[in-house]
């Protein structure tokens, strides 16, 4: 679970299920979640004194598309640095290249990005996520560390023998928590 102080995220997309499954994901991550159905409703909902912290679109919907929302957020001064993370049904090279160009954050591909990576990645957009860094015990201080936290040498999780890796939470502005994980199963190394 994320530690986003309550951070609010307007979901924009016109499938509902997409929507729905989406907001439950993040609110199990705490966030505070807005939803809106297409590029209109999530204009007026970032323009309105709703305070938005990122946008989470997707691209192809009726009315306003998600290039054209992005477009439009630009034209306000108090939306036009609201993050945008653009989540992609189709994953077309051009989608992704002109979300980009066009001011994203990053860009998701839908069914291809794991849920969990979904609201890593968002998070990590707005400055409050988490890092998955691989470790490598045999190099610089590898050895040190691994002895000072009695990890064994092989370095696999005990339940489900995937690498362990070094998880980094944002803590404050420049400062990070660390755990060593696996990011499988998610179990942490014993001591």
């Amino acid at each position: 679970m994320f530690e986003t102080d309550q951070k609010t995220i307007l979901i924009v997309d016109d499938d509902e299920n997409i929507r729905y499954t989406y907001a439950q994901l993040f609110r199990q991550n705490n966030f505070v979640v807005v939803e809106a159905r297409d590029g209109v409703e999530g204009l007026d909902i970032a323009t309105s004194k709703e305070v938005v912290d990122v946008i989470f679109t997707g691209i192809v919907m009726p009315r306003m598309d998600g290039f054209q929302l992005m477009n439009a957020l630009k034209e306000y001064s108090s939306t036009a640095d609201i993050p945008i993370v653009v989540n992609s049904h189709l994953g077309r090279e051009e989608d992704r290249k002109k979300a980009l160009e066009t001011g994203a954050k990053d860009f998701i591909v839908q069914g291809v990005t794991a849920p969990i990576d979904v609201v890593r990645r968002v998070a990590q957009s707005i400055g409050v996520g988490e890092y998955l860094i691989a470790i490598d015990l045999g190099k610089y201080d590898g050895t040190k560390f691994a002895e000072d936290h009695k990890i064994e040498t092989d370095f696999k999780c005990k339940k489900c023998n995937e690498e362990m890796a070094l998880r980094l939470k944002y803590f404050r502005e420049g400062v990070f928590k660390a755990h060593v994980v696996c990011p499988q199963c998610e179990s942490e190394q014993e001591k």
